[in-house]
């Protein structure tokens, strides 16, 4: 695990990541710790890059430590917890499930970490792993990465 020059805290980043956590109800941190789960078992080699901003919790996993090299991210805010896929604009999305407008991105909500196995959501991941600039690594060792913490942040909790 690596600490971002940027991060102000001498804590691990595993510690970091689980204060963030703990600032949501249980619900929503249960599936935050379930999702992530989940996204690093699909990209173990993925480098997760970590926001705790004022709107949103985000946890990019990254081909490199640059965003850019993002593949997909998992977002949450006290309403919930989504998958925002970087460049979700140009993702093939035959069932119609991805949301948004804007020229770039798109993103899903996640009722739960099982709708990540959904075939049209796999189908997504897939997708966007395929289509990256930067392919992830065959293999090595997964960095994570606290880059930005915000002093003022929206209410983690309903």
């Amino acid at each position: 695990m690596k600490q971002s020059a940027n991060a102000v805290s001498t804590e691990s980043p595993a510690k970091q990541v689980a204060g963030f956590i703990a600032k949501f109800d249980s619900k929503v941190a249960l599936r935050i710790r379930a999702v992530r789960a989940s996204l690093r078992k699909r990209f173990p080699t993925a480098h997760e890059l970590v926001y705790d901003n004022y709107n949103f919790f985000v946890i990019g996993f990254c081909a490199t430590e640059r965003s850019s090299d993002c593949l997909v991210s998992m977002v949450a805010n006290a309403k919930g917890v989504g998958l925002s896929f970087y460049y979700g604009a140009t993702l093939p999305d035959p069932g119609k499930i991805l949301l948004g407008s804007g020229n770039q991105n798109r993103f899903i909500r996640l009722e739960s970490a099982a709708t990540l196995a959904k075939p049209e959501v796999e189908a997504l991941l897939r997708a966007a792993a395929a289509q990256a600039k930067t392919p992830l690594r065959a293999s090595g060792q997964r960095l994570t990465i606290v880059r930005a913490v915000a002093v003022k942040q929206r209410p983690r909790r309903n």
